[in-house]
């Protein structure tokens, strides 16, 4: 393992991301395995993507925030999982001061992007759900790329306090992060200063974000449910609830694990369990989210086969014209 570096102040210049510590053939298996997944994850969001790209019929405001999603989730699952296969398979594990302070701001800024981005297309649902006729004047073009402004950039501006309170703690030595990510309690934990006000900050901001995109959602939903129970007819019902279901089951994953690592007590205590959780939260909804959506929406399905039957024309007349 590396010894500490100094800048010229005498503050760490770099840290060292402890990750998982285990037999090489163990780290081995683990760098392929989060390999293939990383790369499920890209293929199956940009699937999405190019679903919604290529069919007119996906160009509506329930599509256009789900393909931004997808977008997201690339770009959330890129901002930790390379720099962690990197480690896994090097001797040094090494992130520079800035690195891991941009790594902690876009990983958690795209994480309250993502809360923000389920809190909208809840919105969305209930729009045509609880208010069908009104939902074409509502939910305007411009509405709905407003919409998707406010959770980019609200999901950024959000983390920019604490970013702000993290880039003015004193870190002196030791450097070793017992995580793979730059995250919030292991970060502290190393810091030659008192930062109980900091951590406090840092708690409300985010339970602020957790508990107030969850409520909005819980209350959309409730009163979603409470209008599909009062439909007279059946099939209206399960068209109402199948609309829903591929994202409450997002949302059942994402908040299902943020609420076990940020608001159950002593979570944090574990560094095991820290990882374990973290490492379920940045993985399990982008690797879902598109198997969710692609296997329970007919019109996305349509859209991926008429995708896949023109890349295998093409691949079948390149072929052909080489014969």
């Amino acid at each position: 393992m590396r010894t500490l570096e100094s800048n010229t102040s005498g503050s760490v210049s770099e840290f060292i991301l402890l990750g998982f510590p285990c037999r090489r053939d163990i780290q081995i298996f683990l760098f392929v395995l989060f390999s293939i997944i990383y790369f499920l994850i890209l293929m199956g969001n940009a699937s999405i993507i190019c679903a919604v790209w290529s069919s007119r019929k996906l160009h509506t405001p329930m599509y256009i925030l789900l393909a931004n999603f997808s977008f997201l989730e690339i770009c959330y699952v890129s901002s930790d999982v390379p720099k962690m296969l990197a480690n896994i398979i090097s001797q040094t594990k090494s992130i520079s001061y800035a690195g891991c302070l941009l790594q902690f701001y876009f990983f958690f800024s795209m994480c309250a992007a993502e809360g923000l981005f389920l809190s909208v297309m809840s919105f969305d649902r209930f729009l045509a759900v609880c208010r069908p006729l009104h939902y074409p004047i509502i939910m305007t073009r411009r509405l709905c790329v407003l919409l998707v402004v406010f959770c980019w950039a609200g999901g950024f501006l959000w983390l920019l306090t604490p970013f702000i309170l993290i880039s003015q703690v004193p870190f002196c030595g030791p450097n070793t992060v017992d995580h793979f990510l730059c995250d919030l309690a292991p970060l502290l934990a190393l810091s030659c200063a008192p930062v109980s006000g900091i951590r406090l900050v840092c708690g409300i901001v985010s339970s602020l974000i957790i508990f107030l995109t969850l409520l909005y959602i819980l209350g959309t939903y409730f009163c979603v449910l409470t209008v599909v129970l009062q439909m007279s007819s059946g099939s209206g019902r399960q068209k109402a609830f199948s609309t829903c279901a591929s994202h409450l089951a997002v949302v059942s994953l994402f908040y299902g694990s943020v609420m076990v690592m940020y608001v159950s007590p002593g979570s944090g205590e574990y560094p095991g369990i820290q990882k374990f959780v973290t490492l379920f939260y940045a993985l399990a909804t982008p690797f879902f989210n598109p198997l969710i959506y692609n296997f329970r929406n007919k019109d996305m399905e349509e859209a991926l086969k008429k995708i896949l039957s023109v890349l295998l024309k093409e691949i079948f007349k390149g072929s052909k014209s080489h014969i």
